[in-house]
């Protein structure tokens, strides 16, 4: 194994830190059990397509689905076609149709668990009015249902622009659930994400917007199996899994708080459905593996460490988390070209990424460490920094 390796601060200088050996976790026989969980997987793109912004998203499928099999192999489900692999970010619809195809065939014949994203992003008018809502949303909806995979109804923005009032998201997701042939998922996605659903669910206020939600759920208990919740605030992410029916489960989608959601509390706790958990799939499964052990105290030595990781990755501009996520399959060796989609991988800087770097290595999510200091380093080296 390499002995050091280089960071890089935000003034250019250069220092060493000792290489760690990756966490010693072991994996599972099957799906995990103590928490239902969900890693929402990223997309790889050919090294060698235009990858640039405004093109079609050119998919490497045998890149791609191997990333879904290494989080199977986890015994964690996958939640596809989602804001992780760059929904409304460079991932164009027909490549949203063709992943949703191919991620469900692969999760049936591993099987594995998969959920996918239904929204209404195929449409190219920016203003529709809510009874195309209704029908866009049907389309992607029927569309997971034949491949076979369980549906989460995403937030979606043309909806965000056309409904004046709480009643307009009840109505269009009475009429879209009302057609569901088995329950679904609902999404909560927080401005930080997208800061084009504000005021999603009736207000920006989410103990307002809380109620809304709890009414939809509560008014479908047979086609709402649980909703995501992704607006990065804890309290909140309690108070509305306390108001939940027994039918609907909580799924996390608080990439700064996990730890502590998914543990939960004498009331209750909740099960993931999280972009972070694609960069740190290993150490997600090894915590709820022990906390279906009943071994609370290695559960949080596990995974309480890799939030600091994760809060970089998601750092503000929150929606650009996806460049960390691709960033370190391709550290890990799941992909042979850190490149994304639309350029993606342009968006954070090399002090952001050296950061990541350096809190991988802390927590012992760098897979093959002597793979991901070379890699390292030949991206400081094609930038012109030599090695501390």
């Amino acid at each position: 194994m390499s002995d050091s390796l280089t960071l890089l601060a935000v003034d250019g200088a250069t220092s060493a830190v000792d290489v760690n050996e990756p966490t010693a976790l072991t994996r599972p026989h099957g799906p995990l059990t103590a928490r239902v969980a969900y890693a929402a997987a990223h997309v790889v793109p050919r090294a060698s397509a235009d990858n640039t912004p405004g093109q079609p998203a050119d998919i490497d499928w045998d890149a791609t689905l191997a990333y879904r099999h290494h989080l199977f192999s986890w015994g964690l489900g996958v939640a596809d076609a989602m804001d992780t692999a760059q929904r409304n970010m460079g991932l164009d619809p027909a490549a949203v149709r063709e992943l949703i195809s191919r991620s469900a065939a692969e999760a049936s014949a591993a099987g594995a668990r998969i959920v996918v994203g239904v929204n209404t992003d195929h449409v190219e008018d920016e203003v529709i009015t809510l009874p195309q809502v209704i029908d866009a949303y049907k389309e992607q909806l029927f569309h997971a249902e034949d491949a076979g995979a369980g549906a989460v109804l995403m937030a979606s923005r043309h909806l965000a622009r056309a409904a004046q009032s709480a009643d307009d998201y009840r109505r269009v997701y009475d009429e879209v659930l009302a057609v569901a042939s088995q329950p679904v998922v609902l999404h909560w996605l927080g401005t930080a994400f997208d800061p084009q659903l504000a005021g999603y669910f009736g207000s920006d206020d989410w103990r307002v917007a809380a109620d809304t939600v709890v009414d939809i759920i509560a008014g479908n208990p047979q086609t709402v199996s649980g909703i995501k919740m992704s607006l990065l605030d804890a309290q909140s992410e309690i108070a509305v899994r306390r108001r939940l029916p027994a039918s609907a489960r909580m799924f996390t989608g608080d990439d700064f708080h996990y730890c502590e959601l998914i543990e939960g509390d004498e009331q209750g706790s909740s099960d993931a459905l999280l972009g972070a958990f694609a960069a740190l799939g290993p150490h997600a499964s090894g915590a709820i593996q022990a906390l279906g052990e009943g071994d609370v105290a290695r559960y949080r030595e596990i995974l309480q460490p890799t939030e600091a990781l994760s809060r970089q990755i998601f750092a503000a501009p929150t929606f650009y988390y996806k460049t960390g996520v691709a960033f370190m399959s391709w550290l890990n060796g799941h992909q042979e070209a850190f490149q994304m989609v639309g350029g993606l991988h342009s968006a954070r800087s090399l002090p952001h990424l050296s950061r990541i770097v350096e809190l991988a290595n802390e927590c012992g999510a760098l897979e093959r460490p002597d793979l991901a200091t070379a890699r390292w380093h030949t991206l400081l080296g094609l930038n012109g920094i030599e090695a501390a």
